[in-house]
């Protein structure tokens, strides 16, 4: 029979290649956003599967709402990739970062109790709840969160281990790196980065950053939602770092960003005290062993790799637009 899986939060980067992946391995896909009557999904049209998912309107944080799409799909599969998902936003929308985060995904679990369906649940978890780690963390090292938004991620993991030991639910988290692709949002610093390098090198201008000192493991997004789905194929529900095992600085990034571009990142890039957050991590390092050892996942590419690939399709994504708008400069003519 044909599996039946529910994305909620699939309008965004990870919910988009998540559907593509599951349509493509035979699932029926559903997914929500809060209104999807006036959401464009366009990370779905980008991909070209719009058409393909069956959209509905859930707001996480009410329960009814929860209830309602819930009951009437009785999904064998929920993977749970909504909520607030900017750092450094959070900082200035820390009640509406945890009530997404942490009280969304107790809504989900408890609505999946009260039906008692036979389903699975995957929570999309964060690496920031580990802090600074100068030691490599794994699944059994302590959180110490720096951010509303890696407590918020901290509070819905221990909700889904509490869950899965109270119920006996099939439910896991991953406590993933940072992943990128091009359906980032441009608020995202690598975003802003990419499109920054790729804007000068075309016409000149300026990049402000903040502190680029900060060490993360940087992976691809459509290489990580696989992780998820093996995660849920699983005989028992289990959490897993998920991340490249590579760490390095921000100012590698940017330097990989520029070098691509043909620019020295240093003649281009001024540092602003005001993008500085009130506590930051220094330095993540993860290890991601168990993942290879139990699910046989490794990250394919690692930060040089993820640089390029978004370097290439910014650039591609410029020519398309210049194409376009001289062919419609020909057809005013």
């Amino acid at each position: 029979m044909t599996k039946k899986a529910l994305v909620v939060g699939i309008s965004g980067q990870d919910g988009a290649y998540l559907a593509a992946l599951l349509l493509s391995k035979g699932y029926e896909v559903h997914g929500t956003s809060r209104d999807c009557e006036v959401n464009s999904f366009s990370a779905l049209e980008s991909l070209g599967i719009r058409d393909r998912v069956k959209l509905h309107s859930m707001a996480l944080r009410d329960f009814r709402s929860v209830m309602f799409v819930v009951d009437r799909l009785m999904p064998d599969e929920v993977y749970n990739l909504s909520g607030q998902s900017s750092v450094g936003l959070s900082f200035n929308q820390p009640v509406e970062t945890f009530e997404s985060i942490a009280v969304g995904t107790l809504n989900l679990l408890d609505v999946l109790r009260l039906l008692r369906i036979s389903v699975r649940i995957f929570n999309s978890g964060s690496s920031e709840c580990f802090g600074n780690t100068e030691s490599p963390a794994d699944e059994n090292s302590p959180f110490h969160p720096r951010s509303p938004y890696a407590t918020a991620k901290a509070a819905a993991h221990w909700a889904i281990a509490n869950y899965r030991e109270a119920y006996g639910m099939f439910a896991c988290s991953s406590i993933c790196a940072n992943h990128e692709s091009p359906l980032r949002p441009e608020r995202f610093v690598t975003r802003k980065i990419v499109r920054a390098a790729v804007r000068i090198a075309g016409g000149g201008g300026r990049l402000n950053l903040g502190n680029l000192d900060i060490q993360r493991d940087w992976g691809w997004a459509p290489d990580y939602v696989e992780c998820f789905w093996r995660m849920l194929q699983m005989d028992a529900p289990a959490d897993y770092v998920i991340a490249s095992g590579e760490t390095n600085r921000l100012s590698d990034f940017v330097e990989e960003a520029f070098a691509a571009v043909g620019l020295d990142w240093k003649d281009h890039v001024d540092i602003s005290a005001d993008l500085m957050r009130p506590s930051e991590i220094n330095v993540s390092r993860l290890n991601p062993s168990r993942v290879g050892r139990e699910l046989g996942w490794t990250a394919k590419y690692r930060m040089r790799e993820v640089v390029r690939m978004l370097i290439r399709h910014e650039m591609d994504a410029g020519e398309r637009s210049a194409s376009r708008a001289e062919h419609n400069a020909q057809e005013a003519h």
